[in-house]
């Protein structure tokens, strides 16, 4: 009576059911003729050229499913048309079925059947497999199950027919399809649901594994609900999870239940999604387990899906350390103006995230739009209108003296070639050698600074200079100038000392040794100093030892910084060539992360003492331990701690006054032995990805190859990792991902010094000391060069701004006239630390704006640069990554900075607003930076839109105007 064809593969043919069944539902006339060609344009195989006809089936098929309750071969008939409508084409069909009501047909089907007092399996089974199949599709499944009391019917059938497989089987699907509903699970958790379906997981075995892959499945789903997790690890069923999948482990040996070890492993990642389950996990000998497994798993090809989620488990459920630190506040505290404290007030709030899902992808993404975004002004309404004037008008003037070609005379164009009477830079050169020879007594020195302020080059400068320091010195006391040395522990290498027979003691600060010289006597340490550069004789491009360690005493810092690192003050040439991206070794974050697990599961060899603490100068380390400093200039160590023995954890310095930015590091390691390698970890990162994950070497120093006529910065180590780690705060005041930087480096010498940074260090005192060499270098005659002074930094020290252009060819009235008509193209660096990067592209642009090549020529011929070296000088100076010493990212101040705690952005904006004043708005502005995730070089340009659209960034814009007149 039943008749089914199948014409061509067109499954729309197969649906001829039988003849009383067809004219109840009216349906034969939608069928199309069995030679029908149809163009399905891949979306609705099956369906006549009329979506709605097709549409009509579906409807009239789950209409008349409701009509034919009772009649079962009717119900039957339907339930298989449906069926293979359904699992032919796309999902689009069950879209459309679901949308009609499709899912509320087959509930209520489902429950008037199996609520009658002897339910028919022959019209259950098939009836469940479809629900299943249209559920899967169905995002409010769950709900309509409940309304209906599909739910704990569908549960019931699963436990009267836990020894029928099909039927068993059938139930599980459904019952994990409901479970995409949290209160569906909490109700089949309540009724015991999850103690019925784990004892359908048995041991290992090669029957029923249909069942039981459902069982597992079903039991995964129903841990969506934190109700039934809780229940789950107070029930001991992560130990039971662990068990089964060791015993799969051990006796698959054929390995043809992959797939069954894989879900266990996916159970056992929902189930360690909070704090409680994760120490579960890891009580139950979860970490060890697994660390077996993989290390065998590891030896056969084919177990990548195992290896995969296996690792990724471990990484999870390692427990969260607190970093050994007694503060997460930085190190380095400033007293800002106007706060009766040092440290900004901060959200003390504790972090509670131990008790909240831990969702890695989520926090992944989350943590790297924010990376982005970080560079970019994403608040829409500062960006939708241009700002109005920040400041009275009649302040403006002042900036006039920044302007030195527009008032300059040039009465030198009329005499010989020779310098200048009284250069700027030659005085001030002069003030800073006579205020550090290598003679001098400390007394003579303090006696040096108190009489001696840095000329500038107008006069107008230092009247702007006396301003600047007015305003600052009214909410906060100026740092001091240090006595500053060349730290003699990095000349310590010991056949140069044996060489020069100079005693002196390693590792003595500054003031330490001046003391035992009062009285005038020649100071040792700067006598082996200045017999070392004579011997050796370093020779660096547009650098001065002497001179740099002249301002460097000048320099101001918060812990008065009195030792030199050897790089920046002996100086160090480019390396001879291209040094390649390294290629990364396949499956070294697994390899890391295995460490970190031994490391965890085998405590014997751990040391964990510390070596090296920033905050306590009497710490005394192990003799064969390596030994760290970073107590200088741009160095960013915190705590160096030694876990085993070629292995040390670093911590680095958060930002002044601040808790976070963690991200820059450039420290001092010594006593080494050659050829071993050393792994370092620096476990407090904050970025959520790095280039050191795509190629990106840290950079080192060598003191001895340095001595032996090879100062050379290079990029070292081997064996580099980024990720994320288990170390939470020390005070647990914020939910923060820390990510670790691990990398091995293998030292050339035994006891040598080195130097190890994240980029090429780039100091301000370097800045100030090639700001003076580059002006020397000059021929005044043709180069217009003038250094004058911005304003002071909170700390007290001096912000330059640098004019560069050509010198007219004559007085005449033309000649001055296009000098004083050039357009002005201003370049600033350095607002953020820790790019670097960006101040050695500045000082290239500086180099080749100063050169005799003809480009340069034809620039300094048609323009006039106003160069602003270093707008963050205090950050540079103490080492921080990203903000000022008032915790701020300065780059965040433009809209409306301070004139007390941003003034560097205060003034250069004042600045900018006076040369649009008179008439000399900049052709060209733009600042210098660094990026720590993207390669090459790219730009930020004047279309908001265009900046945020090509970043990336998901802010929206669509509201957004801008005024188009940049193009």
């Amino acid at each position: 009576m039943c008749v089914c064809v199948c014409v061509g593969g067109w499954v729309g043919a197969c649906v001829c059911v039988c003849a009383h069944y067809a004219a109840e539902c009216n349906w034969s006339s939608h069928l199309p003729p069995h030679d029908t060609v149809t163009d399905e344009r891949g979306t609705c195989p099956g369906f006549t050229p009329s979506c709605e006809h097709s549409s009509r089936k579906l409807q009239a098929l789950s209409a008349s499913l409701l009509e034919n309750e009772g009649d079962v071969e009717s119900t039957l008939n339907i339930l298989n048309v449906l069926d293979e409508l359904l699992s032919a084409g796309t999902d689009r069909r069950i879209h459309y079925l679901i949308s009609k009501g499709g899912s509320e047909a087959l509930l209520s089907v489902l429950v008037n059947t199996g609520l009658s007092f002897c339910p028919n399996y022959t019209v259950l089974l098939p009836l469940l497999h479809l629900l299943a199949k249209v559920g899967h599709r169905d995002s409010r499944i769950g709900l309509k199950a409940e309304e209906t009391g599909a739910v704990l019917l569908t549960l019931n059938l699963l436990k009267h027919n836990a020894k029928h497989v099909k039927m068993a089987a059938a139930c599980l699907w459904v019952i994990e399809v409901f479970s995409s509903s949290v209160s569906a699970a909490n109700v089949i958790g309540e009724n015991h649901g999850l103690d019925v379906i784990f004892h359908l997981i048995p041991q290992y075995t090669t029957k029923n594994l249909h069942t039981i892959k459902a069982a597992i499945n079903a039991f995964t789903a129903l841990l969506c609900s934190k109700a039934n997790v809780c229940s789950v690890i107070s029930k001991g069923y992560i130990s039971g999870l662990l068990h089964l999948y060791e015993d799969w482990h051990s006796k698959d040996t054929q390995h043809t239940a992959i797939e069954i070890r894989h879900m266990l492993l996916r159970c056992l990642h929902k189930v360690t999604h909070n704090n409680p389950g994760r120490q579960a996990f890891i009580s139950k000998g979860g970490l060890r387990l697994l660390y077996h497994t993989t290390q065998t798993d590891l030896l056969i090809k084919g177990l990548e899906s195992l290896i995969e989620p296996s690792v990724q488990l471990m990484r999870k459920c390692l427990p969260k350390t607190p970093l050994p630190l007694t503060s997460d506040q930085s190190a380095y505290t400033f007293l800002l103006p106007g706060r009766a404290h040092a440290v900004p007030d901060v959200d003390m709030a504790p972090d509670n995230s131990s008790e909240e899902s831990d969702d890695d992808d989520a926090d992944k993404q989350q943590a790297e739009s924010k990376d982005y975004d970080d560079d970019l002004e994403t608040d829409v309404n500062r960006l939708c209108l241009r700002p109005d004037l920040d400041r009275p008008i009649e302040l403006l003037p002042q900036y006039g003296h920044l302007c030195p070609e527009l008032s300059h005379d040039f009465k030198e164009l009329n005499l010989s070639s020779e310098p200048e009477e009284s250069s700027p830079s030659s005085d001030e050169e002069a003030v800073l050698l006579n205020t550090f020879s290598p003679h001098s007594t400390r007394m003579d020195r303090k006696k040096g600074d108190s009489n001696n302020e840095l000329s500038t080059s107008s006069s107008g400068s230092q009247s702007e200079t006396e301003t600047s320091t007015k305003e600052n010195t009214t909410g906060a006391a100026q740092l001091e100038t240090p006595d500053v040395l060349c730290h003699s522990s990095i000349l310590g290498c010991r056949t140069t000392v044996r060489e020069l027979r100079v005693e002196a003691t390693p590792g003595l600060k500054g003031n330490e040794q001046v003391e035992e010289q009062e009285g005038g006597e020649e100071f040792p340490h700067c006598t082996m100093i200045d017999m070392l550069l004579k011997r050796h004789g370093a020779c660096i491009p547009h650098h001065e030892p002497q001179l740099y360690r002249a301002v460097a005493t000048q320099t101001k810092s918060i812990p008065g910084f009195s030792i030199l690192p050897f790089p920046d003050f002996w100086g160090h040439v480019p390396p001879a060539r291209h040094e390649p991206m390294v290629p990364r070794k396949p499956n070294i974050q697994r390899q890391k992360v295995f460490e970190d697990v031994q490391r965890f599961l085998n405590t014997a060899d751990i040391i964990n003492q510390v070596v090296y603490d920033l905050e306590d100068s009497s710490l005394q380390c192990l003799s064969d331990s390596l030994r760290f400093f970073s107590n200088f200039e741009c160095g960013n160590l915190r705590k160096a701690v030694h876990i085993r023995r070629y292995e040390y954890d670093l911590i680095l310095n958060a930002d002044a006054n601040c808790s976070q930015h963690t991200q820059w590091f450039y420290f001092e390691v010594s006593n080494m032995v050659a050829d071993v390698p050393y792994r370092f970890n620096v476990i407090n990162c904050e970025k959520s990805n790095s280039q050191f994950n795509y190629g990106m070497q840290p950079v080192l120093y060598s003191v001895r190859e340095a001595l032996e006529g090879r100062p050379h910065w290079t990029r070292t180590g081997t064996e580099i990792c980024y990720f994320r780690n288990h170390f939470c705060p020390a005070q647990g005041r914020r939910k923060t991902n820390f990510y670790t930087l691990t990398f091995t480096i293998t030292f050339k010498h035994n006891e040598d010094v080195c130097y190890v940074a994240y980029h090429y260090p780039y100091t301000y005192s370097a800045m100030k000391a090639h700001l003076n060499v580059l002006q020397k270098s000059v021929d005044p005659a043709i180069v217009f060069f003038r250094q004058q002074i911005l304003c002071s930094t909170l700390a007290g020290n001096l912000c330059p701004v640098v004019t560069i252009t050509a010198c007219p060819a004559s007085r005449a009235w033309k000649d001055m006239h296009q000098l004083r008509n050039r357009p002005c193209i201003v370049l600033t660096s350095r607002v953020h630390p820790g790019e670097s990067n960006a101040s050695w592209v500045m000082k290239g642009t500086l180099e080749f704006l100063c050169s005799s090549d003809l480009v340069a020529q034809c620039l300094r011929e048609a323009f006039v640069f106003k160069i602003i070296p270093m707008l963050n000088p205090d950050g540079v100076i103490n080492g921080t990554n990203r903000c000022d010493l008032n915790s701020k990212d300065l780059n965040r101040q433009w809209c409306k900075p301070d004139p007390i705690l941003s003034p560097t952005i205060y003034h250069t904006k004042g600045f900018l607003y006076y040369l649009n004043s008179i008439g000399r708005t900049p052709l060209v502005f733009c600042d210098y930076h660094g990026h720590s995730r993207k390669k090459n070089v790219f730009l930020y340009g004047c279309s908001v839109k265009e900046t945020l659209w090509q970043s990336g960034s998901a802010v929206d814009t669509l509201g957004l105007k801008e005024d188009p007149g940049y193009r």
